[in-house]
C-alpha cells in the first residue's frame, strides 16, 4: 500500500510512517550487529577488532550505493506527489539501469583496492588476514546490499515503509541461524559471518522485488518505461551523486578515525567496535527521522505544498530532539551492560574504553539527531551541494581531532572525534535549511493554510 503524505497531520504521518521503518532498520542492524557478536562470542577479541576494522570500509562502499539510491528514490517521490504516473515509472526504470552499472563498477574497483586501504588503515598484523578475508567476501556480495536498498527506497519513495521491514524480519532470522552453522559447524571463522551476510541481505532483496512486482501495478515496468530521457539521468544524478559522495565523505572520515584507533591495539579497536555497535543500534530512530523526512518533503515538494514542509520539518525536529535525549540515556545507564553481549567475559580495560566512547557520544546525541533531519530535507528539497560540503566538514573535523587531540589526552581524544564531525556537518546543515526557508516564504503565501 502507498501512502500519500501531502495530506493529514505531520506528526501522525511521521509516526505512522516511521514505526515499520525503525523496525526494518533495526533488523538491518542486526546483520552486522549479529556477525559482531558471534564473532566475538566464538572467535576471540582479535577476530573481533579484524571485522570491527572492516566496518568503515563496508560504509564506504554501501554508503556510496545507499546515497546514491536514496538520491534516486527522490525523483520518484517528487513524481508520485504530483500525481504523475508516467513519470514515476520512467524515474523507476532509470533508477534500476544506474544502480546496476554503478553497482558492478563499484564492486570492481573495491575488489582491487581491499588490501591497499587494510594496510592504509595501520590493521595490525594478527588481525590483517581474518579482516582481508571478510571484507572481500563482502565487497564481492555489495549488489545484495545495493538491490535491497534500491527496491526499498523506490517502496518507501511511494509511503510504503512496512514491505521491505518483511523481509529484512525474515532475512535477520535467516542471517542468525547461518552465521551459527557456518561458524560453529562447519569451523568457517569470519567467512562464515561474511557469507552468512551476503545470503541472508540477498534473500530480502530478492523478496521485496518479487512482492513488489507483483503487487504493485505502477512498478510493473514494461520495456518502453526503460525509454527514458536523458533529463531523467541527470537529475537523478544531480540529487543522487552528492547524496553518495556525501556518505563516502563520511566513511572517510570513520577510515581516518578507524586507523588512529588501529594504532592502539586490538583491545581497544575491539572496545570501540563494541561501542560502535551500541551507538549504532541506539540511533536508528534517529536515521528513520531522515528516511521520513525526505519521503515527507520530497512528495509535498511534488504537491507544491510548501506550508506543508516547513510545518513537517519543524514537527520532526521536536521528536528527534526527544528521541535524542532518551537515547542518551540509554547509553548513560545501560550502555557497559549492553558493550557485554558482544565479548565474552570482556576485560576492564575494554568495558572502561567502551563506556568512555559511549558517554561522549550520548552528550552529542542531540546534533546528531539534526543532521538526518535537516540533511535529508534539504536533499529532498533539491539541495544537494550543502549536504555534501557538510560531509567534508564532518571529514576534516574527524581527521583533525583523531590526529591530534590523542597526543595530548590519550583516548579521550578519540572519543571526541565523532562528536565533534557531529557537531561540524550539523551547523552547516539548519543554517542553509532556514535560509532556503526564506527564500520559500513567497510561495507559501501562495498556497492555502491547511491542507
Amino acid at each position: 500500500m502507498t501512502n500519500d503524505m501531502t495530506q493529514g497531520k505531520p506528526f501522525k504521518l511521521f509516526i505512522w510512517f516511521s514505526i515499520p521503518l525503525l523496525i526494518g532498520n533495526i533488523f538491518q542492524q542486526l546483520y552486522s550487529m549479529v556477525d559482531t557478536i558471534i564473532v566475538g562470542k566464538f572467535l576471540g577479541e582479535e577476530a573481533l577488532a579484524a571485522v570491527g576494522s572492516t566496518g568503515s570500509m563496508f560504509f564506504l562502499v554501501n554508503g556510496f550505493l545507499l546515497g546514491l539510491t536514496s538520491g534516486f528514490s527522490v525523483m520518484v517521490a517528487q513524481r508520485f506527489g504530483a500525481k504523475d504516473e508516467k513519470g514515476v515509472r520512467k524515474a523507476i526504470a532509470s533508477n534500476i539501469t544506474l544502480t546496476v552499472i554503478v553497482t558492478f563498477v563499484v564492486t570492481m574497483v573495491m575488489l582491487i583496492l581491499k588490501t591497499p586501504l587494510l594496510k592504509l588503515m595501520n590493521t595490525p598484523e594478527n588481525v590483517f588476514q581474518y579482516a582481508n578475508t571478510y571484507i572481500g567476501i563482502i565487497y564481492a556480495g555489495i549488489f545484495t546490499q545495493a538491490f535491497y536498498n534500491m527496491s526499498a527506497g523506490i517502496l518507501r519513495a511511494l509511503g510504503d515503509s512496512k514491505t521491505p521491514l518483511y523481509f529484512l524480519i525474515i532475512a535477520s532470522i535467516v542471517n542468525i541461524v547461518l552465521d551459527l552453522v557456518f561458524i560453529i559447524n562447519f569451523n568457517m571463522g569470519v567467512a562464515g559471518a561474511a557469507y552468512a551476510t551476503n545470503i541472508a541481505q540477498g534473500l530480502a532483496a530478492v523478496l521485496c522485488i518479487v512482492y513488489s512486482y507483483k503487487k504493485f501495478q505502477i512498478l510493473r515496468l514494461k520495456k518502453e518505461d526503460f525509454k527514458v530521457p536523458a533529463s531523467y539521468y541527470r537529475t537523478h544524478f544531480h540529487i543522487g551523486l552528492p547524496m553518495a559522495l556525501q556518505f563516502s565523505i563520511t566513511a572517510m572520515g570513520v577510515m581516518t578515525l578507524q586507523s588512529a584507533i588501529n594504532i592502539f591495539g586490538s583491545s581497544v579497536m575491539a572496545a570501540y567496535t563494541a561501542a560502535s555497535k551500541v551507538i549504532q543500534l541506539v540511533m536508528q530512530p534517529l536515521v528513520t527521522y531522515g528516511v521520513s523526512t525526505a519521503t515527507f518533503v520530497g512528495q509535498n515538494l511534488g504537491a507544491g505544498l510548501y506550508h506543508r514542509i516547513r510545518e513537517g520539518v519543524r514537527t520532526i525536529t521536536c521528536i528527534s530532539i526527544a528521541t535524542s535525549i532518551l537515547s542518551s540515556s540509554v547509553l548513560f545507564l545501560f550502555g557497559k551492560y549492553l558493550v557485554g553481549f558482544f565479548l565474552e567475559n570482556p576485560s576492564s580495560e575494554v568495558i572502561s574504553y567502551s563506556t568512555q566512547v559511549l558517554n561522549y557520544a550520548g552528550i552529542f546525541f542531540i546534533p546528531l539527531g539534526l543532521i538526518f533531519v535537516y540533511r535529508n530535507a534539504l536533499q529532498a528539497m533539491g539541495q544537494s551541494f550543502i549536504p555534501m560540503m557538510a560531509g567534508v566538514f564532518e571529514l576534516v573535523a574527524r581527521a583533525v581531532v583523531a590526529y591530534t587531540l590523542p597526543a595530548f589526552i590519550g583516548f579521550t581524544g578519540i572519543c571526541l572525534a565523532d562528536p565533534s564531525a557531529w557537531i561540524a556537518a550539523f551547523t552547516p546543515l539548519i543554517i542553509v535549511y532556514f535560509i532556503k526557508m526564506r527564500k520559500v516564504e513567497r510561495e507559501m503565501a501562495k498556497e492555502p493554510t491547511t491542507n
